[in-house]
């Protein structure tokens, strides 16, 4: 019966129980490995020590024996390589699901972002905005010189009357007094 409660389990968790799940097997081949490895030292030195008793029958049984003992250990060699080649595809499978997966997310949002997009749209306020900004700079350009044509009738006011004082007091001639002797007249 399935756990209803149970939390899905992620590629990423499942690629890492698998990878733990094949180190262990692999650790158990190689430990067998060198066990067989070591009986078949000692069979060849049993092997040796029969021959030179001249035991032959003895000697063909031992040699049988090694030659089963060299089948498995390189059955168990083969055995070992596809483990490996497992785990090896099973990490390949996983850095594939991890891309679709990219690939999937990357798909959605280019997906929104061409909803946003719409052409016509863009074109529409892209128009809008130069609309808006040549409109902007006219107001800008327009205040601008009603300042500058107040600033300067201001300045030439004022560097007209210091011209015309600075030529007058070369002269010797003083403003001030005329001024009032002209009052005095009218």
């Amino acid at each position: 019966m399935m756990n209803i409660f149970k939390k899905k389990t992620s590629p990423k968790d499942v690629l890492r129980t698998s990878k733990r799940e094949m180190a262990v097997a692999t650790r158990g081949i190689e430990r067998e490995i060198a066990s067989l490895q070591l009986e078949e030292k000692k069979l060849v030195a049993e092997i040796k020590m029969t021959a030179k008793t001249g035991n032959e029958a003895a000697t063909r049984i031992l040699a049988r024996q090694l030659v089963r003992l060299r089948q498995q250990i390189t059955n168990l060699q083969g055995s070992r390589a596809q483990i490996r080649g497992v785990a090896t595809h099973t990490q390949a499978l996983y850095a594939s699901t991890s891309i679709s997966t990219g690939m999937k997310g990357a798909t959605k949002a280019m997906v929104a972002m061409n909803k946003q997009m719409a052409p016509t749209k863009q074109a529409k306020v892209i128009k809008e905005f130069q609309k808006q900004s040549s409109q902007m700079d006219m107001t800008i350009e327009m205040m601008s010189e009603a300042i500058d044509e107040t600033l300067d009738k201001d300045e030439a006011e004022e560097e007209t009357e210091e011209l015309t004082n600075q030529v007058l007091d070369e002269i010797g001639v003083d403003i001030a007094s005329q001024v009032g002797f002209l009052k005095l007249i009218l």
